[in-house]
């Protein structure tokens, strides 16, 4: 059974840096980060597939680094230069199937955490 539990969320200044984590149980073959703006929809920021390929959000490419320690299985997300517009609760998803992992497929996803607060002041 996939069970995802998230922390690192934190209040940052516009500029500065998060890494959020996520410890992994059970089987998975596709990790990904999404995030729910205040009253917006939940939207993909990264996705890593068992392969190493990484995908990003035009939004975050750049300054958003998704990675996985293969040793503790936990998953990260080191956020860079965050805005404001970065504001969100994050979640962490996983999915044990074979085929494309990529952010925009939210539907694929099958697992999720309980999300983790990132709030970015100007």
């Amino acid at each position: 059974q996939v069970h995802l539990t998230e922390s690192g969320g934190d209040s940052v200044q516009a500029g500065g840096s998060l890494r959020l984590s996520c410890t992994v149980t059970g089987f998975t073959l596709c990790l990904g980060w999404f995030r729910q703006p205040p009253e917006k929809a939940r939207e993909g920021v990264a996705a890593l597939d068992d392969d190493g390929s990484t995908n990003y959000a035009d939004s975050v490419k750049g300054r958003f680094t998704i990675s996985k320690d293969r040793a503790t299985n936990t998953l990260y997300l080191q956020m860079d230069s965050l805005k404001p517009d970065d504001t969100a609760t994050y979640y962490c998803a996983a999915d044990s199937r074979y085929g494309p992992c990529v952010y925009s497929d939210q539907p694929g996803f099958k697992h999720w955490g309980q999300g983790t607060q990132v709030t970015v002041s100007s």
